[in-house]
């Protein structure tokens, strides 16, 4: 079996130590803003927000993959990076190494936000039809509120039993309609707002991409179990891919973007590789 060893003057190639810095200077200006009483949001502008929210600016397609949301998530990201990343970078250059890595992170934006936008449409719909029930003091405003809070599984600060009951029995009145209705609107615009951040989308790409060339070197989990890359990569993309299609409640992560990562990252490795067939371990 043949593996790729890079040497010692490239186990931290330009690139993938550039990348590194850059990640770690914004995570801690992330920590700095969030502890400080700045009004400027970083996640509010450089995020990865649905087109759909008023928060969405074209930039963050690429800001985002530089922003993270925890010591362990930017550890995970930036040693996959390294491990990865370096024995790319060495075999491609740095100019395709990076072509590749941004590529990869902005397709798996593209692909996330085409599923959110999937999820949010049919949400956007069903509170436009309370909104304009509202707007028109409709009496089947409570009827439709009750739909909405059940299907949707949103909870309140007081008995969720207590208000569902309410507005089943008799709909409301004009005040607890409005008080309710409000609830609503800021559990939809938290929704609709929610942001997205992290490099995972790229590091998917450069995981395929070094599957794909090196699928029978052995990577070791926990630094103890061997186990072939290509049967590594196989089971960790058909995790994301189930998880994505399960779409749990609860589940923050953003399964589309791993799996739109790793199907541009393979793509590109693929048709970079088609003039040549030897390049595989």
């Amino acid at each position: 079996m043949t593996q790729f060893r890079p040497s010692s003057f490239q186990i931290l190639p330009p690139i993938v130590k550039n990348l590194l810095i850059i990640n770690g200077l914004v995570f801690f200006a992330q920590y700095i803003f969030k502890t400080s009483d700045f009004s400027f949001s970083i996640d509010d502008n450089f995020a990865l927000h649905a087109w759909q929210s008023s928060l969405f600016k074209p930039w963050q397609l690429l800001t985002h993959m530089f922003l993270h949301g925890d010591p362990w998530h930017i550890i995970g990201n930036m040693f996959a990076l390294w491990m990865f990343g370096s024995v790319l970078e060495n075999l491609w250059g740095s100019k395709r190494f990076l072509i590749f890595y941004m590529v990869c992170g902005l397709g798996a934006a593209l692909i996330h936000l085409l599923f959110l936008s999937y999820e949010l449409v049919p949400l956007m719909k069903e509170y436009a039809n309370i909104f304009q029930l509202h707007i028109n003091g409709s009496q089947e405003q409570g009827n439709a509120m009750y739909g909405f809070i059940t299907k949707h599984n949103i909870l309140f600060e007081t008995n969720n039993r207590e208000i569902l009951s309410y507005l089943q029995s008799d709909g409301g009145n004009e005040h607890s309609n409005a008080a309710i209705f409000k609830i609503i609107t800021s559990w939809y615009e938290n929704n609709l707002n929610t942001a997205t951040i992290g490099a995972s989308g790229a590091i998917f790409g450069v995981l395929a991409g070094f599957v794909y060339l090196f699928p029978n070197t052995y990577i070791y989990i926990y630094f103890l179990v061997p186990v072939k890359a290509k049967w590594l990569g196989i089971l960790y993309f058909l995790f994301e891919l189930f998880n994505a299609i399960r779409n749990s409640a609860g589940d923050n992560v953003a399964r589309w973007a791993h799996v739109g990562g790793a199907i541009v990252g393979l793509l590109i490795v693929i048709t970079w590789n088609k003039t040549n067939k030897k390049t595989f371990y």
